[in-house]
């Protein structure tokens, strides 16, 4: 797949399909799609019609009754997207276990025979047998399924769809594997795989060995796209967003607003704090490191400029502070212009509580894949670590916040958070947020990193790009919780650092 405009593929026959079912297959999804397509979680285009998509890749990898398709489409917009389709040639009410909202369409085909499409992550039937295409490791039509040198991969285990994600889609196969099915695809190196890789070669530092992948062949001179990882299963007593949010609500359900009665989160931060230190240290010494340019601290802040005026266009509550942030992300080209040093390298990306697991020896961060949208070769460039630690902040602000929501029954800023009652609420929930901040931050220093809160400067900036960013998802996506983003925009936009 290339950047350079659309191009369809003609659809290859495959055993147990004539090759006319499979190109009205792919003629009914493209019919059907730009209704369905907006639906999915992990579309990136929410607000905006979608008239047509056009396919770039279909291919039946599992033949058969049901068939699995892996497709590949191309959206009005230029964005691609992975499907992994189910078909049956019988009404979607005769196959059980296919959840409604996962039934793409169903009905008579202009033949007269029943055809029933489906998105099919959530079939363990049809997901065991792809992993076979893993294990086997051979080509199917412009599809490559690759191991990692080294890997074992097992047959024969059960595929368990996970639930809880956005961006992606993953399976685990017994408790040996996992596989991320990606959503938007682009061609480039696959970030995931060499992070994850790079981590492996450490052999000290906590994470999902990678396996296997599969990719598009690089048809017609395109660059290769990877559409799947298969990497270890790691065991979990949950995710931090989970847990987190769980202890806060404890917290702010009981009257405290001090250390002592906070219960064990802080130390669960300081040990995750200790984890992305450990990561960014493997990252540094297996991936390229150095300090940063004073042209690239110009690009970056024009960069961080340039989203703030992006976002000003959907969200005008931001224009009040437009002038402080600016200010915010000035002064971070001015730590490089006056000499001191500012170490880059590669980061985590997208670091959030969702993406990181408690293990039962402690955390494991996942997902390496960066921002989700961004290009491949975008994701790739250097930046200070201080950018993860940044947006782990926010998480903790936002797990304060929501578990505060849960329990006021509405979102945070909102008239029951005004209340004696939600006001005393609200500031536990703030406690909750700085001393978990504070651990965090004493948890990534003490494991070797950086105190970031020796540089507030560029703890201010970040935090406050990621403030902007959130708002903007808020005012697509959810705009009752903008108060949670605003209130960080305002005290960043004055100076105040989160840390504490």
């Amino acid at each position: 797949m290339t950047g350079t405009g659309p191009r369809t593929v003609t659809p290859r026959r495959s055993d147990g399909l004539r090759a006319d079912d499979l190109d009205l297959m792919v003629d009914e999804l493209c019919r059907l799609l730009p209704d369905w397509l907006p639906g999915r979680r992990w579309y990136a285009g929410k607000g905006q019609d979608l008239s047509e998509v056009r396919p770039l890749l279909a291919e039946v990898v599992v033949p058969g009754t049901p068939a699995l398709l892996q497709t590949v489409f191309r959206t009005d917009d230029g964005a691609c997207y992975q499907l992994l389709v189910g078909a049956v040639p019988q009404p979607a009410d005769a196959r059980t276990g296919v959840p409604a909202d996962a039934v793409i369409g169903s009905g008579r085909t202009p033949d007269g025979r029943w055809l029933t499409l489906y998105e099919a992550s959530s079939d363990p039937e049809l997901l065991s047998a792809l992993l076979e295409r893993f294990v086997a490791a051979k080509p199917c039509g412009a599809l490559e399924y690759h191991h990692i040198p080294g890997a074992v991969i097992p047959a024969g285990l059960r595929a368990r769809p996970l639930t809880g994600e956005q961006s992606n889609t993953s399976v685990a196969f017994g408790d040996r594997m996992m596989l991320k099915v990606l959503r938007r695809i682009m061609p480039g190196a696959n970030t995931e795989l060499e992070m994850l890789a790079a981590l492996e070669r450490t052999g000290d530092v906590p994470s999902a060995a990678p396996l296997a992948w599969a990719q598009t062949a690089g048809w017609q001179g395109a660059e290769p796209a990877t559409l799947c990882i298969l990497q270890e299963f790691v065991p979990s007593l949950g995710d931090g967003w989970s847990i987190a949010t769980a202890q806060a609500e404890a917290c702010i359900r009981r009257a405290c607003a001090s250390v002592a009665p906070l219960g064990g989160f802080p130390d669960d931060a300081f040990a995750l704090g200790q984890a992305t230190a450990q990561v960014h240290r493997a990252l540094a010494q297996e991936l390229e490191a150095r300090t940063l340019s004073l042209p690239e601290a110009v690009e970056l802040t024009d960069t961080l400029v340039a989203r703030l005026d992006d976002a000003l266009v959907e969200v005008p509550d931001l224009t009040p502070y437009a002038r402080g942030l600016q200010t915010a992300y000035q002064d971070l080209r001015e730590v490089v212009r006056r000499g001191n040093p500012l170490p880059i390298q590669r980061i985590h990306g997208d670091l959030h509580l969702g993406q990181a697991l408690r293990a039962a020896d402690g955390w494991v961060l996942i997902d390496f894949e960066g921002e989700p949208g961004h290009p491949f070769e975008e994701r790739r460039h250097l930046q200070p670590a201080v950018r993860d630690v940044a947006a782990m902040l926010r998480s903790f602000d936002y797990a304060a916040h929501h578990a505060l929501g849960d329990i006021l029954g509405a979102p945070p800023g909102g008239p029951s958070s005004r209340d004696l009652r939600g006001t005393r609420m609200t500031s536990r929930a703030s406690a909750w947020a700085v001393h978990s901040r504070r651990a965090f931050c004493a948890g990534y220093t003490a494991a070797g990193g950086q105190d970031p809160r020796t540089s507030p400067v560029l703890l201010r900036a970040f935090e406050a790009d990621k403030a902007v960013y959130e708002a903007l998802y808020e005012v697509r996506n959810r705009p009752e919780w903008l108060p949670i983003p605003l209130a960080a925009v305002r005290r960043l936009a004055h100076g105040s650092r989160s840390a504490g």
